[in-house]
């Protein structure tokens, strides 16, 4: 069993939430080592999402995911413009496409200025006529703009938050599943005594568990620490298809919002790709990552009510991410749970439960908020 020396602070999780925490950390000048279970960063929801920078729409007021989504969203334009990440602020329409969505859109804008997306990026309400003006392509009553609404390079985004880590004398460690963690007070403070899936040992003065989908099940492999608020994981996949041929859309198109995610959407990359999805698949495994062809059906259903001249044939179904959910199938949408000692008792340690979409658009803020909680304790 090899055992390392007494390490400041141990990251759980090298998704983009992890590389923002642990870059923030580093830049404070703290030693950091950041532990990741795969052979490679932010291979799980991290690079199985839309690539979305959201505005801060939907989510209820005075949330954590409407709070740093609407920082985060300020603070990742300012730093993918300060670093030539590649991102577009495209904006994104939401569209009504029956009468009775209408008041649907008026309350989500209302729903957006509670939450403060004000100013140049405030939701303006269109008129079908305007909506057409827009995007010729489009079928709708009435749509919302959001000219706030962006897209990033999650995979150049996470490079950047893992180059200003290391530069700042961060080490990342891959291949190194966590596997249990003990709580000790034997020197008179809080330290962490972390062991990985080959018997190495950390000793560490502060954990923040960034594990995402496996997020609740290391929390409760804490050993000393009250496990009893630690909520269960349930997981929602989201399908994605393709589509073939040149987008007729030079913006995100967006449905009336739908239980557990936001509709069948239109999003692009940024070389102009067109693709569709998620939609919503409760599943009992995080592994269950395989596109079922016949899906597409639902997806043809639902993007003809947008855009009604998509052809038989233009989509492929193209790959799934998994949400991490910390709600069952029936319940509420849940707020990101970012545990702290006045929850679990336990100075020096953060947990990150349910950190779903908008975690890549809310991640510098996340990083903030952690930052704030440790120098708190």
């Amino acid at each position: 069993m090899a055992v390392m020396d007494r390490i400041q602070t141990v990251i759980l999780g090298a998704g983009v939430v992890g590389l923002a925490i642990a870059r923030g950390l580093a830049l404070q000048g703290q030693e950091v080592v950041l532990l990741e279970s795969e052979d490679a960063f932010g291979t799980g929801t991290s690079s199985r999402n839309s690539e979305v920078i959201h505005a801060g729409i939907y989510y209820p007021a005075g949330s954590l995911k409407a709070k740093l989504c609407v920082q985060g969203r300020h603070l990742l334009y300012a730093y993918c413009q300060e670093r030539s990440i590649a991102h577009k602020k495209c904006g994104k329409l939401i569209v009504a496409t029956s009468v009775d969505q209408v008041a649907q859109l008026k309350a989500i804008q209302a729903k957006a200025a509670a939450n403060g997306v004000v100013g140049p990026d405030a939701l303006q309400l269109l008129t079908r006529a305007q909506a057409l003006e827009m995007e010729p392509a489009l079928k709708c009553e009435a749509a919302l703009s959001s000219p706030g609404t962006g897209i990033v390079d999650s995979h150049a985004l996470m490079l950047s938050y893992l180059g200003d880590f290391e530069n700042a004398g961060g080490l990342l460690a891959l291949n190194s599943k966590f596997d249990s963690a003990k709580v000790s007070n034997e020197t008179g403070q809080t330290e962490f005594v972390i062991r990985t899936a080959d018997g190495t040992e950390i000793v560490a003065s502060q954990v923040v568990n960034c594990a995402g989908l496996d997020a609740p099940n290391v929390a409760r492999r804490f050993e000393g620490m009250d496990t009893s608020q630690i909520p269960k994981a349930f997981y929602a996949k989201g399908n994605y298809f393709s589509l073939s041929g040149r987008s007729p859309f030079s913006r995100l198109i967006y449905p009336v919002p739908e239980a557990a995610g936001l509709g069948v959407h239109l999003t692009l990359d940024m070389a102009g790709q067109a693709k569709f999805g998620p939609d919503v698949e409760w599943v009992d495994s995080p592994q269950n990552l395989e596109v079922n062809p016949s899906r597409g059906d639902a997806f043809y259903a639902e993007v003809r009510k947008y855009w009604p001249d998509l052809k038989d044939g233009a989509l492929t179904a193209s790959y799934a991410g998994i949400r991490p959910k910390i709600n069952a199938p029936h319940e509420t949408a849940a707020d990101f749970r970012i545990m702290g000692a006045e929850t679990h008792g336990v100075k020096g340690l953060v947990h990150l439960l349910g950190i779903e979409s908008p975690g890549l658009t809310s991640s510098l803020a996340i990083a903030q908020t952690v930052s704030s909680i440790l120098q708190n304790h």
